[in-house]
């Protein structure tokens, strides 16, 4: 390809993205009840005011916005109502977000000349779990705010660390950290740029998560049940232990892409599934003070359908959420023999960038699934 395709690239993506912004930015003001009220705050803010408050619902009438506390009166509300969590809309909307930022990362990476390797994937690693601990800050500031106790983080500003604004946040913070390091790299100050990278995230999430132990010691609000991380992080690495063992043995050309990576995404996407599973089925034999509820759409799915297949006596004895874990398992699994030898020759940046969001959007989440179930709120 030549520069200047590539140049011409670049600036159509930037012109795509400012276009959208100022699309949505004209229509609010040109149309504020369809366009604000009843996309942007409906299907995005609303539900983050909702989350932020520790509501039930956020109703929005007349250009106000009342947070509401009960089903009853959610269900009874008039005005656009908007409760935490994703919907279908929401949902589609930002796969279709992350996949042009995907482009815009790649055209930057391009442009910085990164080499992307198996060592640029693993120093992204400390950055997803520390995603998933900074939201659980939040579920703390939610939980001092349900109890009457005052905000650690003020509303608006605490939307940045609320699903979906995080995402945007933690993709801030870790593209200064990659532009920093490169640059201290190409200026000698250090020999390579991806153990700094990582040195950046694996800081950022020892920081956070000695916020959350002390908020746990100090603080009646938020408690302390270890065995649900034990649980989680033992039994994850087991299924990618697992994983590794049959597929080496039976099934190399799963792992002939991929390698030691592919351990990382079926060990991500455990957590994500055993964290839910815990969460939503077994809350009360774990001793959690907290009844939890699924909160995206495909949990949601399986645990409605998964009760109206199996038998009661099932359902009884291991819940629902189970095959919500066989999905993530599956899918990680599949998600790693498709990412072959090919794929990573013919198009390197693509395909380990590919890779790094499949993994962040299994391991965030369930990392802050299993925080906030680990600390019961």
């Amino acid at each position: 390809m030549e520069l200047s395709d590539g140049l011409d690239l670049e600036r159509a993506w930037l012109a795509t993205f400012l276009g959208g912004i100022v699309a949505l930015v004209v229509g609010s003001l040109a149309f504020p009840r369809r366009v604000y009220d009843g996309f942007l705050w409906r299907y995005f803010w609303g539900p983050v005011d909702a989350d932020a408050h520790g509501a039930t619902c956020a109703v929005r009438n007349g250009g106000v916005t009342e947070r509401l506390y009960g089903q009853t009166a959610c269900a009874g509300a008039d005005g656009i109502v908007a409760t935490p969590g994703y919907t279908v809309v929401s949902t589609v909307s930002y796969a279709i977000v992350l996949v042009f930022m995907l482009v815009g990362v790649l055209l930057l990476l391009r442009r910085l000349d990164v080499r992307m390797s198996k060592r640029f994937y693993f120093a992204l690693f400390p950055f997803m779990l520390f995603g998933g601990a900074l939201r659980v800050v939040e579920d703390v500031n939610a939980t001092f705010v349900r109890e009457g106790a005052e905000m650690l983080i003020p509303f608006p500003t605490v939307g940045l660390i609320i699903s979906p604004f995080i995402y945007f946040t933690m993709f801030a913070i870790t593209l200064a950290a990659l532009v920093g390091t490169i640059s201290l790299s190409k200026r000698g100050v250090i020999d390579e740029f991806e153990p700094a990278l990582g040195g950046v995230g694996a800081v950022a999430l020892a920081a956070t998560l000695t916020v959350l132990l002390y908020v746990s010691a100090t603080s009646d609000l938020v408690g302390f049940y270890p065995a649900v991380a034990v649980i989680v992080l033992v039994g994850a690495t087991l299924i990618a232990a697992a994983f590794w063992v049959l597929s080496e043995r039976y099934a190399p050309q799963i792992n002939a892409g991929t390698g030691a990576m592919g351990i990382l995404v079926v060990w991500g996407h455990s957590v994500d599934g055993l964290a839910n599973v815990l969460s939503l089925d077994w809350h009360d034999e774990l001793g959690l003070p907290v009844e939890y509820g699924s909160k995206h759409v495909v949990n949601a799915a399986v645990d409605r359908y998964t009760g109206i297949i199996q038998p009661e006596w099932l359902t009884d004895a291991i819940g629902t959420v189970w095959p919500f874990l066989l999905i993530k398992v599956a899918a990680a699994v599949a998600v790693v023999w498709v990412f072959d030898r090919e794929i990573f020759e013919e198009s390197p940046r693509y395909a380990y960038l590919l890779l790094i969001a499949i993994l962040a959007v299994g391991l965030g989440p369930g990392t802050r699934d299993m925080l906030r179930a680990t600390l019961g709120i």
